[in-house]
């Protein structure tokens, strides 16, 4: 028969480990307008924190497990490290040009930075917050790094083309040429087998093979399509539509639209929570978040944020927790009553022990 301290310890490890596994991601969202980040909790879409942050910030990368997010501007060399534990800017990483996106690479090691005006792409190595390695890639726009981490895609859009850089050696290894005007932001599925790329001139969104760089097809989208993201099992990509107020849906399966979801006004920004049940949209000109309910495509919240929401990245990090190895058992009935007798010896001790003090 177990103890009754063992019963004990069990319960507490349950409820610790129960209460870790309700732990939610958060969302950070650029106001380029006010300089901040603007922290939601995505189970509860309350706004929990606002961070100033550098100025003119625009692009955004958060870390898979939500440790770190980095701002980058399009008005300033700097990148802001913001530690989200206490939600705090913890060091300035200063560039060599100004940067208005951001990315990084699946183990979080490495950041790297679309200086457009310089017409490179900057290397930032995480464990140092130092400039590594600085990449010459023509007009940089937007980038993604595939879930392997070995390779960095670019969108350069002068040239209309997609550079593809060899994380190895940081050394542009292919160019693939886009038939959009121009290319624009980008995602991939997580296989790493499928590039989803917008165009804004031609309002579509073009599919690369990534086994042969070849466009597979070109999927009409809303008006000035900004932001992609594909949702964590691959089976959607959400593009906000930055010039009719929409976001569309994605059957990634069939490469065709199967929803136009009516958001705040000029959607640029977009991502998907870990577990894929919810989609938060930018709103640039109204200062708004849209909360998307992805089951029912259908607008479930909208929050007022800073001035001028980008957030051009990826801006949910934080995977909820979830306790290691099999699941932990439910307490039994007696078991829960032990933990509550527990409990209360404890707090008649602790009392105790303060009247004789």
């Amino acid at each position: 028969m177990r103890t009754f301290a063992a019963t004990v310890a069990r319960g507490l490890a349950v409820l610790v480990l129960c209460g870790a596994a309700q732990a939610a991601p958060f969302a950070y969202i650029v106001n380029q307008g006010s300089n901040t980040v603007t922290v939601i909790d995505t189970a509860s879409n309350a706004i929990v924190a606002t961070i100033p942050v550098v100025t003119g910030p625009s692009g955004i990368a958060v870390l898979p497990n939500g440790a770190f997010a980095y701002v980058a501007s399009s008005i300033t060399s700097a990148v802001s490290v913001v530690d989200t534990a206490t939600n705090t800017v913890v060091a300035t990483i200063p560039t060599a040009a100004v940067s208005g996106i951001a990315a990084l690479n699946p183990s979080g090691t490495r950041l790297y930075l679309s200086n457009t005006g310089a017409g490179t792409t900057s290397v930032i190595d995480t464990a140092t917050n130092t400039v590594i390695a600085t990449i010459s890639t023509g007009f940089p726009v937007g980038e993604v790094v595939s879930p392997s981490g070995a390779l960095l895609y670019v969108a350069v859009a002068l040239v209309n083309i997609i550079a593809v850089v060899d994380t190895a050696t940081n050394t542009v290894t292919a160019s693939i040429p886009s038939l959009g005007t121009p290319p624009l932001l980008l995602d991939m599925n997580p296989a790493g087998t499928r590039l989803y790329v917008t165009t804004q001139g031609t309002n579509t969104v073009e599919v690369y093979d990534t086994a042969t760089n070849l466009m597979i097809t070109a999927i009409p989208v809303g008006a000035g399509p900004e932001g992609i993201r594909v949702n964590p099992s691959g089976t959607r990509a959400y593009v906000a539509n930055f010039g009719d107020n929409t976001v569309s849906v994605i059957d990634l399966a069939t490469n065709t639209v199967v929803a136009s979801i009516p958001v705040g006004a000029n959607p640029s920004g977009v991502d998907v929570t870990p577990s894929g049940t919810r989609v938060f949209v930018t709103n640039f000109a109204d200062n708004t978040v849209s909360v998307i309910d992805a089951t029912t495509n259908l607008v479930v919240a909208t929050l007022p944020v800073g001035l001028g929401p980008l957030s051009l990245g990826r801006f949910i990090g934080g995977a909820p927790l979830a306790p290691a190895g099999p699941p932990v058992p439910t307490p039994t009935l007696s078991e829960w009553a032990l933990l509550l007798v527990a409990l209360l010896v404890a707090g008649v001790g602790a009392t105790a022990l303060k009247r004789r003090a």
